[in-house]
């Protein structure tokens, strides 16, 4: 049996991992976070000499990164937090993942592009982060490919799942709202984290190696997303659309975002003619899930 060992187990994409690889019985989860916690071994990623005993030990076929510093407004003010988790990290156990010839999976974020795009990102367009957030996972990208051997490294966007997210936000506002505002001029596509570990699963067993987009296919923006979260919940609260500049003169604190950060999942369908649902299709089911 193959061992997987994953950081950040217990957050959105961790979790969707585990109910991912809970079915195929090639494969056996070593689960690892910051915090102990019931079937979590406690690993600090920023911290060599610990990532190497851990793989040592652990001897895994493949290390799935699933952690992250993802407090995109937060990072601003503390970028040494955000280098050590965001870069440093992935640097860490992609060299433990070399030393013990292990494949490396890592997941990185549109927030590595510029966000002034007309069309798809695709794999091969250049970067240019606006924010502390994208610029230390654009360093954790350098050193995945710096001291991987082999390795798969997705860049995804908008993630939603079993944790803290964009949806239940949204959700838990409508509670106590009447009306909420939210933005309309920053164009993405939500991405279920159930999508992505299935993506990860059928790279994992491949040679297929290298840098891709995983989202879930089509586009939106914020509001329009929160217009069909709130509509397949049978919410009644009233979706204000409100434009960027309006937001940030209400929450003048916010980092800078992408203003389009719709990627092509360019490789994947060229290499794999691997195909996300629809963003439309995943969070019906999400909603569904959670009702």
């Amino acid at each position: 049996m193959k061992k997987l060992l994953v950081t950040g187990s217990n957050g959105q994409l961790g979790r969707a991992v585990n109910i991912e690889f809970a079915g195929d019985s090639d494969f056996e989860i070593y689960n690892t976070d910051v915090a102990e916690g019931e079937g979590i071994h406690a690993l600090d990623i920023t911290d060599i000499e610990a990532v190497q005993e851990c793989v040592r030990e652990v001897k895994p076929y493949a290390i799935i990164n699933c952690a992250a510093y993802t407090a995109v407004d937060a990072q601003e003010k503390d970028w040494d937090l955000s280098y050590r988790i965001n870069a440093i990290g992935p640097r860490n156990l992609s060299i433990a993942a070399t030393d013990n010839d292990a494949k490396m999976v890592h997941i990185s974020t549109d927030y590595v592009f510029a966000g002034n795009a007309s069309k798809p990102y695709t794999e091969f367009d250049p970067t240019g982060p606006v924010s502390a957030y994208g610029t230390t996972k654009l360093a954790g990208e350098n050193f995945v490919k710096q001291f991987a051997n082999h390795f798969y490294m997705i860049r995804t966007a908008w993630l939603y799942g079993d944790g803290k997210n964009f949806v239940k936000t949204m959700l838990k506002l409508a509670e106590n709202h009447d009306e909420v505002g939210v933005v309309k001029d920053q164009l993405g596509t939500p991405t279920s984290t159930k999508e992505l570990a299935r993506a990860i699963h059928t790279l994992l067993p491949s040679d297929n190696y290298g840098l891709f987009h995983g989202t879930c296919e089509g586009s939106t923006n914020w509001a329009e997303f929160t217009d069909e979260i709130y509509r397949l919940a049978g919410v009644k609260t009233k979706v204000n659309h409100v434009t960027t500049e309006e937001y940030k003169a209400m929450n003048p604190a916010s980092a800078p975002r992408p203003a389009y950060s719709i990627l092509d999942n360019y490789m994947l369908r060229l290499t794999n003619s691997y195909k996300f649902a629809d963003w439309r299709d995943a969070i019906k089911d999400y909603i569904e899930e959670l009702n």
